[in-house]
């Protein structure tokens, strides 16, 4: 068997060959006339008139039979067969085809229809066109690949070999377009705001740093979308939001991506109550969109969206499956109880902070059915107002499904500036103190409250964590066409 190097060598000799003979094996211009699902559809009365069509395709099987030949074109609608017969299209032009064609080029076929014996719809070539010649060959045992991380790397194939594949990538693009069309509905305006920013903020996250050599500036990749729209809130706008990339320094895993798809959007003159009655409307909007009814199988377990969902106290998960109160217990005695539970505290984190980890690896698991966790400690929100009849707790809920996914994480907005200024300090002496993630000092957006902005309600969701649920996928790097990848070497 002949190695990929030499099949590669070879289908470049035939590439050769083309120019040779004053063609090319990757013209510039192509002649469709049809794309295949038409002609699948229209192939009656098509093939009754006898009218010459022209497809384009990849190349995905052939079969030789003395003096003609059996292949099959495929674009992105579907896949068809053609016939090539040596008495129709002469000798020469026949044993070039042979001669120059494999499975996996792309190709430009012209011919009329007709049905075979078998009853297979099939163009009957006249002629038969290099689009695009491929020197390497398509692998033969890619179906079921077992190494997920090449199966990544190479998406390409992935989408040409696992139609499933590719059926999420469409279903993505629904549910993107989804979310636009409910937010446009409800008077939403869409906005861009900076990825390169003096100073990141707006979650709990270590940056990217880059260089602007225009300015000879340090410079940092956005982590969060919060603040820049939060400014325009100050502005004058009332409802904007934001879907773009964002990017995190931090750890890799099924539900984290160093770049991922965020969508946050601000609404001026509502709080968190308001905006849990709307996100129960949005998120339902989006799964019928996407599924056609309320109910989603993740896993192995139904889900049902059917509204309303539970409203939870955060403080009361902790009594129900730790038989913990977390109001009355100190910072080491929640590390101890973490400790038994096999779960790691950094010496940094504050109260706060090893709350939330407690919460997260041995609450989140359990919580399927959607329901808004609510009330979270305030001193893990900076920029959430608190409770006025109980300001140690946040005006704040996460909408959380399918054993532990947070979808959505929302509260009513911190615009009191002096209170944000004083958040922003104690954020930034627990940097000092070695808490790489925690928020920083942005004075600018200080400066934007003092000019004053309304009370208002924000939200942030994970966009890839919604098509990995409603595609039924473990991870994100399922829905996420290039995830971030270790190079091999």
């Amino acid at each position: 068997m002949a190695s990929i190097e030499e099949i590669r060598k070879a289908r470049i000799k035939k590439a050769d060959h083309l120019k040779k003979i004053g063609e090319t094996a990757y013209p510039a211009s192509v002649k469709r006339t049809h794309e295949i699902i038409a002609l699948q559809e229209e192939f009656a009365s098509l093939a009754k008139a006898e009218k010459q069509v022209t497809a384009v395709g990849r190349i995905r099987s052939m079969r030789e039979h003395g003096g003609s030949t059996f292949f099959h074109i495929e674009d992105a609608t579907g896949q068809m067969q053609a016939y090539l017969k040596e008495d129709g299209v002469g000798e020469k032009a026949y044993g070039e085809f042979l001669k120059i064609f494999d499975v996996g080029d792309i190709t430009e076929v012209k011919g009329v229809l007709f049905e075979t014996k078998r009853g297979e719809k099939t163009i009957q070539a006249s002629a038969v066109k290099m689009l695009s010649k491929s020197l390497l060959p398509l692998p033969e045992k890619w179906h079921g690949l077992k190494d997920e991380e090449e199966r990544y790397r190479r998406r390409y194939l992935d989408l040409l070999f696992n139609k499933e594949v590719k059926e999420k990538f469409e279903k993505r693009t629904i549910i993107v377009k989804s979310i636009r069309e409910f937010l446009d509905s409800k008077g939403f305006i869409e906005v861009e705001t900076p990825v390169l920013q003096n100073m990141y903020g707006g979650a709990d996250a270590k940056p990217f740093t880059t260089h602007l050599n225009a300015f000879d500036l340090n410079m940092f990749l956005r982590i969060s979308l919060e603040l820049p729209l939060k400014r325009l809130i100050v502005g004058g706008f009332e409802k904007v939001y934001e879907m773009g990339r964002v990017f995190r320094n931090e750890g890799v895993d099924r539900q984290h991506n160093p770049d991922f798809t965020e969508l946050e959007f601000y609404w001026a003159y509502a709080d968190y109550k308001d905006l849990m009655k709307f996100i129960e409307e949005f998120i339902s909007f989006v799964v019928q969109k996407t599924t056609g009814g309320k109910e989603i199988e993740y896993e192995g377990k139904k889900i049902n969206f059917k509204t309303p969902w539970p409203r939870v106290e955060y403080g009361e998960l902790f009594s129900k499956y730790l038989k913990l109160d977390i109001e009355f217990l100190s910072r080491d005695a929640l590390a101890k109880e973490a400790k038994k539970l096999a779960i790691s505290i950094d010496k940094t984190w504050n109260k706060s902070r090893v709350v939330d980890e407690l919460y997260k690896k041995a609450i989140r698991p359990n919580l399927w059915e959607p329901q808004f966790v609510i009330h979270h400690p305030a001193q893990m929100y900076p920029l959430a107002k608190a409770k006025a009849d109980d300001p140690s707790k946040a005006e704040s809920f996460q909408l959380l499904v399918a054993g532990g996914w947070e979808l959505v994480k929302a509260y009513s907005e911190q615009n009191d500036p002096l209170v944000q200024k004083k958040a922003f300090e104690e954020q930034e002496s627990l940097f000092k103190k070695g808490l790489e993630d925690a928020q920083r000092m942005d004075s600018d957006f200080i400066e934007a409250l003092e000019y004053g902005m309304p009370p208002t309600a924000g939200m942030g969701m994970g966009v890839d964590r919604l098509v990995a649920l409603l595609t039924n996928s473990h991870s994100l790097r399922e829905v996420i066409l290039f995830p971030t990848m270790k190079p091999k070497q």
